[in-house]
């Protein structure tokens, strides 16, 4: 071990001295340079990581309160489909610090001696290349795999993180998943890469939503060469009030600036049906820009109904749900026309690929009807005349078949099941389960056995 230890930093001095061409990717190469000759950091020091005490923990967490609280469910669902590779979850602060962790609770004393817990400082002018320091100074998501870090101390560690900004472009954090695991291969890093960016992306999402949640928010698909999918914010006189970051590098490019009142027809060709007068959920819709070549797929949400805010769940806010992912990677279907037998076949089989794919989140009839392109009331009765059920039976349902196939063919925890599937606890798990099954998920499993 020491050996490579010495080979390791050795090879870092000859990069950051310019002695020898780097094999690594460049943005990593980059790092050690400025971690070795501006910050004037030794590879070889096998000094403790730095963890902030914890009054100053609160003040950190204070500060950036509504991040964590936006971010909350974007790193359950995360640490949810990650936690049996034994990674944890950190949301870090502009300066790099763990203001906000999942993982698992009986090794948090392994997790702390590492510093990939609460109040660990991850800055690049404190610990080197790393994947939060490394995001915050280069702003965009990177995976750095072992001997990707500068220090010595960190080569058995794999971590991807990435950038979050909110809802008008300022950079206020990072999200990374980290293992201290050294058996798990760079390949399998390179997966969570893409779904801590996907949870990072998510989590603006629902920043912008909610800061503009009194306007009109249009997710229009983009050309992905421009970022894929983008943000608007248009008030009732049809003025484009703000844009996410990737929408304002798009509007930039179209050649328009924010700054005063720059009108929604302007930039799109006029669509009545973009903001229509009455209230009815999600619309999907396409847009003409004429700086596009095609009619740009789009999401519509109106301005937030404050009656309805207060009826619905504390812990789903559904105006400020996700939706750029359904935008995305779903198939588009703008205002389908239900038939007598229900919902097409096309749009049925996508409804039930996006619920058995997100089987451990809180699905709602929002969250489906959006993706059917319909708004909640004529989603539900038409998904009922095609199924012969509610979409809340037909998910319970779903999710008991999934509970049933990793019963059958694992060992894992009952706890963890119910967790997967999307119950809330055990308890709740069990009960639905033999309701529906007959028996309960442990006898279930030794019968199978």
């Amino acid at each position: 071990m020491a050996d490579t230890a010495n080979r390791h930093a050795d090879n870092v001095f000859s990069v950051a001295e310019g002695h020898a061409t780097p094999s690594t990717d460049r943005f990593i190469a980059r790092s050690w340079q400025r971690s070795a000759n501006t910050y004037k950091l030794d590879p070889a020091s096998n000094r403790s990581p730095v963890i902030i005490t914890e009054s100053e923990l609160r003040k950190y967490q204070d500060a950036a309160s509504r991040l964590i609280a936006v971010a909350r469910n974007e790193i359950d669902h995360l640490y949810v489909s990650l936690r049996s590779a034994n990674y944890v979850v950190l949301l870090c602060d502009t300066d790099g610090t763990v203001i906000d962790c999942r993982g698992d609770l009986r090794q948090a004393a392994q997790y702390t001696y590492w510093g990939v817990w609460l109040g660990g400082v991850w800055s690049e002018d404190v610990e080197g290349t790393n994947g939060i320091g490394t995001v915050i100074t280069e702003r965009r998501a990177l995976t750095v795999h072992m001997s990707e870090h500068f220090r010595n101390r960190h080569i058995t560690l794999s971590c991807s993180g990435a950038p979050i900004f909110d809802g008008t472009g300022e950079f206020v954090g990072v999200l990374d998943v980290s293992s201290i695991d050294p058996e798990l291969s760079q390949h399998a890093h390179a997966l969570t890469g893409a779904l801590v960016t996907a949870a990072a992306r998510a989590i603006e999402e629902r920043m912008f939503r909610e800061q503009f949640r009194r306007d009109w928010i249009i997710a229009v698909r983009v050309p992905d060469d421009l970022g894929s999918a983008m943000l608007i914010a248009v008030d009732r006189d049809r003025r484009i009030v703000a844009a996410d970051r990737i929408g304002r590098n798009v509007l930039s490019q179209w050649g328009f600036r924010l700054e005063g009142a720059l009108d929604l027809r302007t930039v799109f060709e006029r669509n009545d049906a973009a903001l229509p007068r009455k209230n009815q959920g999600d619309l999907w819709i396409r847009l003409k820009s004429p700086q596009a070549e095609e009619n740009l797929p789009a999401i519509v949400t109106p301005p937030d109904d404050s009656t309805a805010r207060r009826l619905q769940s504390e812990t789903e806010d559904l105006q400020t749900r996700p939706r750029l992912d359904a935008l995305v990677n779903g198939r588009f279907a703008p205002a389908p026309l239900l038939v007598r037998g229900g919902l097409p076949p096309a749009i049925l089989r996508r409804v039930c690929e996006f619920v058995d794919s997100n089987l451990g989140r809180s699905l709602d009839i929002d969250s489906l009807a959006t993706t059917a392109g319909l708004s909640p009331f004529h989603f539900a009765r038409a998904f009922k005349q095609s199924e012969g059920s509610t979409p809340h039976h037909f998910i319970l349902q779903r999710r008991i078949a999934k509970a049933r196939e990793l019963l059958s063919r694992g060992d894992l925890p009952l706890s963890e099941i119910a967790l997967v599937v999307g119950f809330a606890d055990q308890s709740h798990f069990t009960r639905r389960f033999q309701e529906i099954v007959g028996t309960s998920p442990g006898k279930f499993r030794r019968l199978r056995g």
